[in-house]
């Protein structure tokens, strides 16, 4: 990528509305363009996952948070900071430890003096006041000082002693796990695993990536990637998104196959009923139509198809869908109900 930021922002995106419909696809013509910008650039660092790159831009752009899971060593937080060094946003990394407190997350209120030595107390900010925030190994510590995150993901914004304070936009955490197998892990409570758009599988690289991978980081300079978005950029380019139309049969089989992820409701499957003990939020419902809406715009479209939502069902569901005794027990995959769901929920219902 040789052109600079400077360079770049010659030709800033412009605002569009929806009724403007010249405007709206010069809008889309440019989020496309730097879609594909930040993704090459992120691609420079990152071998392979070219697909998980892609999931992760989705998920800022739609403007929501993303949690990737996956064994230790496989990437996963180098994504996240060469994703930080690509878009010109405050960035701040929080290693989550068994010990965290969750004023170490938000901040805490101290006590200082004034020049005439009156004592006074002052919030002294946290990590949390941030733009793009890796919460790391976020289930490594314990549920309390998990949810110090929950009303700064949902109303991008904190509360201390009873004064609220905004975060600055774009606000997007990704957070990294490890399988819950895996000893001295705490399960995230369903509230905060609702809360993130998307949940991604961090899969093992092949041996073709795995060599590549040794050529770039066993030399003496490693690949670093360049800003190529600005904040406002980031922020339009979510707002474009929020202009795709969607028909409304195409949003009423988004609505059934949400509905279809519980168990009694008229769509369920064979695999929900025996399997799943409570189905996805309203929140996937939106998780889906905005990545639907990503998904349409990537393919050079200004409206959302059936198969977007078809694509973007498994990470904006699976996390979603709490199992029963009989699902645990048999260690079924929501991937797999999530799949039996896409297959018999009829596209149309007439």
């Amino acid at each position: 990528m040789s052109a600079s930021v400077s360079e770049r922002t010659e030709v800033p995106m412009e605002p569009s509305s929806p009724g403007d419909r010249a405007g709206f696809e010069q809008a889309a013509a440019q989020f496309v363009e730097g879609f594909r910008r930040i993704h090459k650039e992120i691609s420079k660092v990152i071998v392979g996952h070219d697909a998980l790159i892609e999931d992760v831009l989705t998920g800022l752009f739609a403007g929501g948070h993303v949690l990737l899971e996956g064994v230790p060593g496989i990437g996963k937080t180098m994504l996240v900071s060469t994703l930080a060094n690509t878009v010109d946003c405050a960035f701040s990394r929080i290693q989550f430890t068994p010990d965290l407190m969750p004023s170490d997350i938000i901040g805490t209120r101290v006590v200082n003096e004034d020049d005439e030595g009156r004592k006074h107390f002052t919030f002294q900010k946290g990590p949390v006041f941030t733009q793009v925030l890796l919460a790391d190994e976020i289930n490594r510590a314990t549920p309390k000082t998990q949810s110090a995150l929950l009303e700064a993901m949902q109303e991008k914004a904190v509360t201390v002693a009873g004064q609220r304070h905004r975060l600055d936009p774009p606000f997007f955490v990704l957070a990294t796990q490890n399988p819950l197998e895996m000893e001295g892990t705490y399960p995230l409570p369903e509230a905060q695993l609702d809360r993130f758009l998307f949940k991604l599988l961090v899969g093992f690289p092949s041996i073709t990536d795995l060599m590549e991978v040794a050529r770039r980081t066993t030399v003496r300079e490693m690949p670093r990637a360049s800003v190529v978005l600005k904040s406002a950029d980031v922020i339009r380019m979510s707002e474009v998104v929020r202009d795709v139309p969607i028909a409304a049969h195409v949003e009423q089989y988004a609505a059934r196959l949400l509905v279809a992820t519980h168990p009694g409701s008229p769509h369920e499957t064979p695999m929900v009923k025996q399997y799943v003990k409570y189905g996805a939020s309203p929140r996937g419902l939106q998780a889906m139509i905005l990545g639907g809406k990503v998904r349409a715009l990537l393919d050079g479209r200004y409206n959302v198809s059936v198969d977007d939502l078809r694509k973007v069902a498994p990470p904006a569901l699976r996390h979603r869908l709490i199992l029963n005794f009989e699902g645990e027990a048999e260690e079924i995959r929501t991937d797999a109900i999530i799949a039996e769901i896409i297959e018999k929920t009829p596209v149309d219902v007439r």
